[in-house]
């Protein structure tokens, strides 16, 4: 089962549960799950691959799910979801798949459709920093700047560095070979009629007008917001308003929502 950090209690409202994006975790998002944690139960997961979840193999949006599912029938009914990039496809991926086990969903700048952006240069960029060297994350930041890495970025990465143990907690290898799956997405022949909010960077091109038809015919009742100034890391360069946003939809009622 996946590794989970709990947030708050349970209460009336269903529990929030929050999948992160490619070379994320669940300690990513530790200030905005501990604040919508106030009125409900909040779970950040680390899917596999990543964080302190097991390693398996293959790394695509069917597996994903298969492992969100496994968690979610341990809860006593429907969650609300929430997915940012590639965890939004694993959560739209879930919600099509096993829509019982969802109440309402919220992917956060990404649309169930195929990119041409690949991330295996900063595969290539973590692999390549000596862990020998490494006694503090600013040693390996050091060394991403060295291959090209931005500063935000360098940042990221190395909160999945094990450096007691001079490992990544991500599973390099299988990301990268499963890169062509991770940035796809699978046809499928079924939609999700619940209550379904795409919430995108006003910066942001990942969900553009022309992914509109795609989204609308896998969510029927798909509604569209965007969160001004904010770009691709919606959550991070705007968290006040992107908790807002979240807390003021899982909010609505079914015929507010709907």
């Amino acid at each position: 089962m996946l590794n989970t950090i709990c947030h708050g209690s349970p209460g009336d409202k269903p529990p929030l549960v929050i999948v992160h994006g490619l070379f994320g975790s669940a300690r990513n998002w530790g200030v905005i799950a501990k604040r919508l944690s106030n009125d409900r139960r909040v779970i950040a997961v680390d899917l596999p691959n990543h964080g302190e979840s097991a390693w398996s193999a293959p790394h695509d949006y069917p597996a994903m799910a298969a492992a969100l599912a496994e968690l979610l029938e341990s809860f006593d009914g429907p969650v609300d979801l929430l997915g940012h990039s590639m965890g939004g496809k694993a959560a739209m991926m879930l919600a099509l798949t096993r829509g019982e086990l969802v109440h309402k969903l919220v992917v956060a700048d990404i649309a169930p459709v195929p990119y041409s952006h690949t991330q295996e240069p900063f595969i290539e960029a973590m692999k390549a920093v000596d862990l020998s060297r490494v006694t503090r994350r600013s040693e390996a930041e050091l060394q991403l700047a060295e291959h090209g890495v931005e500063r935000a970025l360098q940042s990221f990465f190395t909160q999945s560095l094990d450096i007691a143990n001079g490992r990544w907690r991500l599973n390099l290898d299988q990301l990268q070979a499963d890169m062509d799956k991770i940035i796809g997405f699978p046809q499928i022949e079924r939609a999700w009629t619940g209550p379904t909010l795409f919430l995108s960077g006003g910066e942001s091109d990942y969900v553009r007008p022309e992914h509109r038809a795609t989204i609308r015919a896998l969510f029927p009742k798909a509604r569209f917001m965007k969160i001004p100034g904010a770009g691709h890391w919606l959550h991070a360069e705007k968290p006040r308003e992107f908790e807002a946003t979240v807390r003021a939809w899982v909010d609505l009622s079914e015929d507010q929502a709907s």
